[in-house]
């Protein structure tokens, strides 16, 4: 067994790997940007190599620094993660030439698989169902054009290497093809240092469905059931779940069994995935295989009682699997949620800034956190917008989707914008609640965007209640009025709650186990302990359980429940009167102003001062967490003056251009 192993990443991969490897024994080296001095991975491992200065391309993809790094401490085997060098056939070799053993599939089956047009090749000769396309390189623009004619309307533009959403566009007529093409292009270079650009017919109403792959070097391979990938934004997976709420048996077997002989074809060992995309008919074609360890690896984990990370260290040590197909167990249900620094109510922008708090639920009763953050550290604009994946495990889907609510209500992160909201909006979709998903969901749901999770009438209760109570035990405390009977009378029981366009009237009293309250002639008691400084509520609301996390922001009550964040301020009947004679603050007019959506850098201005755009125009391009966003003219009119160059840094709402007036 290995002493030592390198762990060629950084964030929740990095720190996970370094948990198992502590649990099995071995020492770790953790490798590190300049960006990463004093992350969570680099205090986790025992040892740690500085690489350079935060852009991937100058630290964690320089292949000749890693090795070098291998060299100097010794290290006896290297395990890549996932992104970054994961899929790299030059960093297989090179981890092999510095005398280390490669924790993954031998170099010949990452080079086939991790090449898109040449792994559907392979697959099609396997005997494994392919989509229709053109599985050569696309040279330019117009070329792209030509061949998504000849295939049919929608067309999925993909980059020949790399993965997770990097490089993808769904076209639907030319101009987006041009488009599509090019910003595909740019995306794959950035990300992976390939270019590479082919097409293929996009599936309507697609399920996104892959078979977790295991095998040894001794010729067993073996399949860990499949997880459901279908809830994804921009092609990037938000929710996973395992066992697929589409699967049968007899699909299942057949999916895995093609996997299978698709891994064979490539003499692979060590985990992998392939990845499906199938029709709600269970029709299915093969996607793409991921010669490495998924993102959404733990759902696998949860429901076969196996270590990934673990098998694959015994693999490359040169055990054999202890374990046949017919072993794989399947206890319960699995589900994951991708907790990002994104802004929903904003296109989903990234978000960037320090973790300022950083609470995350108890990890138990099924509950598992794998995170490579901590309250304190960065989100920077050079990595991924990964905060942390939350995992709940239950006995079915219901009691998963139960679990993974609650948790989500508990999960505390302040300092930067996340997608906890909208994870919890997913959650409570009658659709998702039946496991009728496709590829599109997000965007059959929201097709205006994310504007926030509704707040029904049980969400509303909880709120008010919550609300009351944390008022008026604060005010209680100020007022230095005691818990008795004679004390609680001195405060006022009539209450206007104020929502986001919306009051509440209630009558409220303190009692020893919470607030008694009333609304309309409906009696709804709150019980749960609160005081000053705590940050969550847990307790129930008309003998419902709840889970509320508080906030006081001066004279509001901040308030996160069930999906829905708000301001909520409680008044009396007066104050709220004369509240509603203040006047409103007008809003600052922007209309000719471009404003940056994101923190970034500047991959191009496309427009000079004096020149004449139109209504959807291109203006610039801003790259942001290794995606790239085009920003177009939302009004016809003359450049007034541009603030900003290619290359440039800019901040979330940073002036960039201005129109004539």
């Amino acid at each position: 067994m290995f002493k030592r192993i390198l762990i060629a990443n950084r964030g929740e991969i990095a720190c996970r790997i370094i948990k198992t490897c502590k649990r099995m024994g071995i020492a770790t080296v953790a490798v590190y940007s300049e960006a990463d001095d004093g992350a969570l991975h680099v205090q986790m491992a025992d040892e740690a190599v500085l690489l350079g200065p935060p852009p991937p391309g100058q630290s964690y993809l320089l292949i000749e620094k890693i090795a070098q790094a291998i060299r100097d401490t010794g290290a006896e085997a290297v395990h890549p993660g996932f992104g970054f060098l994961s899929e790299n056939s030059a960093f297989v070799a090179a981890v092999e030439a510095a005398g280390a053993v490669f924790i993954g599939p031998p170099v010949d089956a990452v080079a086939a698989m991790g090449d898109k047009i040449t792994s559907k090749k392979i697959a099609e000769k396997a005997g494994v169902n392919i989509i229709p396309g053109v599985m050569a390189e696309i040279e330019d623009a117009e070329e792209a054009v030509k061949i998504a004619g000849e295939i049919g309307y929608p067309v999925m533009v993909k980059a020949a290497a790399g993965g997770g959403g990097k490089g993808m566009r769904v076209v639907w007529n030319d101009g987006e093809a041009r488009d599509g093409f090019r910003a595909a292009r740019s995306e794959a270079e950035t990300s992976f240092g390939d270019g590479r650009i082919f097409l293929e017919k996009f599936i309507e109403n697609p399920r996104h469905i892959e078979i977790q792959l295991l095998g040894d070097t001794h010729g067993n391979i073996v399949y860990l059931n499949e997880r459901e990938c279908s809830i994804q934004r921009r092609h990037q997976k938000v929710v996973e779940e395992a066992p697929s709420p589409l699967m049968d048996e007899a699909t299942r077997k057949a999916m895995g069994e093609q996997a299978v002989a698709l891994a064979r074809a490539v003499n692979y060992c060590s985990a992998g995935t392939v990845e499906f995309v199938s029709d709600q008919k269970k029709n299915f074609y093969f996607l793409e295989m991921n010669t490495r360890l998924q993102v959404e690896h733990p759902v696998t984990e949860c429901i076969t009682g196996l270590d990934l990370v673990e098998q694959m260290i015994l693999v490359a040590a040169g055990q054999k699997l202890a374990f046949e197909q017919e072993d794989v167990a399947r206890d319960g249900w699995a589900m994951e949620a991708r907790i990002y620094a994104e802004d929903p109510v904003r296109g989903f922008l990234p978000s960037i800034g320090r973790l300022t708090r950083y609470r995350v639920p108890e990890e138990k009763d099924g509950v598992r956190i794998d995170s490579g953050v901590e309250e304190g550290s960065e989100v920077t604009m050079f990595y991924d917008p990964m905060i942390a994946k939350l995992v709940v495990h239950g006995e079915d889907r219901a009691s998963a989707v139960a679990a993974m609510r609650r948790a989500l209500d508990g999960f505390e992160v302040r300092g930067v914008r996340h997608n906890i909201d909208f994870l919890s909006a997913i959650m409570r979709e009658e659709r998702f609640e039946e496991g009728a998903l496709t590829t599109a969901f997000v965007e059959e749901t929201w097709p205006d965007g994310f504007s926030g999770a509704e707040c029904g009438t049980r969400e509303e209760t909880v709120l008010t209640g919550v609300a009351l109570l944390a008022h008026l035990t604060v005010l209680a405390r100020d007022r230095g009025i005691t818990g008795t009977l004679d004390g609680v009378a001195m405060l006022p029981d009539t209450w206007v709650v104020r929502f986001a366009g919306r009051k509440v009237l209630a009558h409220a009293r303190l009692c020893d186990d919470g607030l008694d309250m009333t609304l309309g002639d409906r009696a709804v008691p709150v019980r749960g302990g609160w005081s000053p400084g705590l940050t969550r509520f847990d307790g129930t609301v008309e003998h419902i359980s709840a889970l509320v996390q508080v906030d006081r922001e001066g004279t509001n009550w901040a308030l996160s429940h069930a999906g829905v964040s708000t301001d909520v301020t409680v008044l009396s009947q007066r104050a709220d009167v004369l509240l509603e004679r203040m006047p409103e603050k007008p809003a600052a007019d922007t209309a000719g102003m471009v404003l940056s959506p994101m923190p970034g850098m500047m991959v191009d201005v496309l427009v000079a001062v004096g020149d004449a755009v139109e209504v959807g125009q291109s203006l610039a391009i801003v790259d942001a967490m290794k995606m790239e966003n085009i920003l177009r003219a939302e009004r016809s009119g003359t450049i007034g003056k541009v603030h900003v160059a290619k290359g440039d840094s800019v901040a979330v709402d940073q002036l960039l251009i201005e129109f004539e007036a």
